[in-house]
C-alpha cells in the first residue's frame, strides 16, 4: 500500500511550536512507517520524517513573511499531484482546495476535515462530496451536507507528555492568542479565583493582544510565556492546576486539552463544539457555560484524579489508537 500524505506549509512538519494539523500529519507518518507502510510526505523541505520527503517549498511560509503563500500553496498541491499515479491513495491534510485536483487523478482521495474555517468553504466540500472520501475528527464538528466514511479522533503519543502527579500553583491557557479561544476570559477566571495565570502561545490577533490581553499582563500574576516548544509545553501543561479552555467557537477537536490531560493536568473547558467528546465529564475536567461557572469549576479542581486524566487519554486518544483507525479507513477505500 502506497500512501501520500499532503501536510500543510504553514509550519514544518513536524512543527518547532505552534502547528497542531502539521504535528498531527507528523505522528500519523512516522506511526505508518512503523507499520510497514509505503508513506511519502509532501511538506516542507526542512521537515524531519522517516518517510520518503517530497518537497518543492523550501521553508514554513509562517516563518518566512517574504513568501507568497498562495504561490507557494499552489506549487505544493500540484507537485503531489502530478505523481499521483505512483500512489494507491492521497491522504489530504490540506483542507479544501486539493478537492479541485482530484477529479483529473484516478488516484483515491481521503480528506481528513481539520474544521470549517467558515461555511463559505463548504461549496467545495459538497461538490466533491460524491468522488471523495471524508474524516471528521469529532462528531460535532460534522456537517449535515456532507457523507462520511469515519470519524478519526487526534491522538498524541504519549511519550511526549510526563504524567505529573503533584500540581504547582498555577492556572495555563496554551494555545493561539485570539477571540476564539477565549484568552481574555482565562485572565478574568485567573483573576476571579485570585490565581495565576501563565499564557503560551503564538499571538494571532495582535490587536486583540494589544487591547485586551497585554494590559493585564504584569510578569507577577498574569505572565505571557510567547511559543512553546515540545520541552517547554510538557513543563508548562505538566505543573498547571488546571488547562483553561473557555473557547468562544465551536472547537473541532482540541489538541492542547489532551495534551493536558495526558500530563494529568484537567481540563476546563466552556460546552462548546466536540469539548463533550474530548474531555470525561467529572473525571479529567469540567464543562461550563460562562466565566462564572469556570471560577467555580477551579474551586472544585482538587476532586478530579490526576491520573484518571491520564488514564482516559492512553484509553482514547493515543497516537497508535489514530494510526489503527486510518490504516482501516485506507483499506475500506483500497
Amino acid at each position: 500500500m502506497k500512501i501520500a500524505l499532503l501536510a500543510p506549509i504553514a509550519w514544518r512538519t513536524p512543527p518547532r511550536h505552534y502547528g497542531p494539523w502539521e504535528s498531527i500529519v507528523s505522528l500519523l507518518t512516522e506511526g505508518l512507517v512503523e507499520k510497514g507502510l509505503d508513506v511519502t510526505l509532501f511538506a516542507t523541505a526542512d521537515s524531519i520524517s522517516r518517510a520518503r520527503l517530497e518537497a518543492i517549498c523550501p521553508r514554513p511560509y509562517e516563518e518566512d513573511k517574504q513568501m507568497d503563500a498562495k504561490v507557494w500553496e499552489c506549487l505544493h498541491i500540484a507537485h503531489l499531484f502530478e505523481q499521483a499515479d505512483a500512489f494507491d491513495l492521497i491522504h489530504n491534510h490540506y483542507d479544501f482546495l486539493p478537492l479541485s485536483y482530484s477529479r483529473l487523478v484516478s488516484t483515491p482521495l481521503l480528506t481528513t476535515i481539520h474544521g470549517f474555517s467558515s461555511e463559505q468553504i463548504l461549496p467545495v466540500y459538497r461538490k466533491y462530496n460524491s468522488s471523495s472520501d471524508y474524516v471528521s475528527i469529532s462528531y460535532a464538528d460534522r456537517s449535515p451536507e456532507l457523507d462520511y466514511i469515519a470519524n478519526v479522533y487526534h491522538g498524541i503519543d504519549l511519550n511526549q507528555f510526563t504524567y505529573q502527579e503533584e500540581a504547582d500553583d498555577y492556572l495555563l491557557f496554551f494555545g493561539r492568542i485570539h477571540p476564539d479561544k477565549g484568552t481574555r476570559e482565562a485572565i478574568q477566571i485567573a483573576q476571579q479565583c485570585k490565581r495565576r495565570l501563565i499564557i503560551a502561545g503564538i499571538i494571532q490577533d495582535q490587536s486583540y493582544y494589544e487591547k485586551q490581553i497585554r494590559p493585564h499582563i504584569d510578569e507577577t500574576e498574569i505572565i505571557y510565556y510567547g511559543p512553546a516548544g515540545p520541552d517547554e509545553r510538557n513543563r508548562l501543561l505538566g505543573g498547571a492546576l488546571a488547562l483553561l479552555h473557555p473557547i468562544s467557537f465551536a472547537e473541532p477537536f482540541g489538541l492542547s486539552v489532551i495534551e493536558a490531560m495526558a500530563c494529568g493536568t484537567p481540563v476546563i473547558a466552556f460546552r462548546k463544539g466536540s469539548m463533550p467528546e474530548v474531555i470525561a465529564e467529572g473525571r479529567s475536567g469540567y464543562l461550563v457555560q460562562n466565566v462564572g461557572e469556570a471560577v467555580e469549576a477551579v474551586q472544585d479542581i482538587s476532586r478530579i484524579q490526576r491520573w484518571q486524566c491520564r488514564r482516559w487519554v492512553e484509553e482514547n486518544f493515543s497516537s497508535n489508537r489514530m494510526v489503527a483507525d486510518y490504516i482501516a479507513v485506507y483499506q475500506k477505500i483500497i
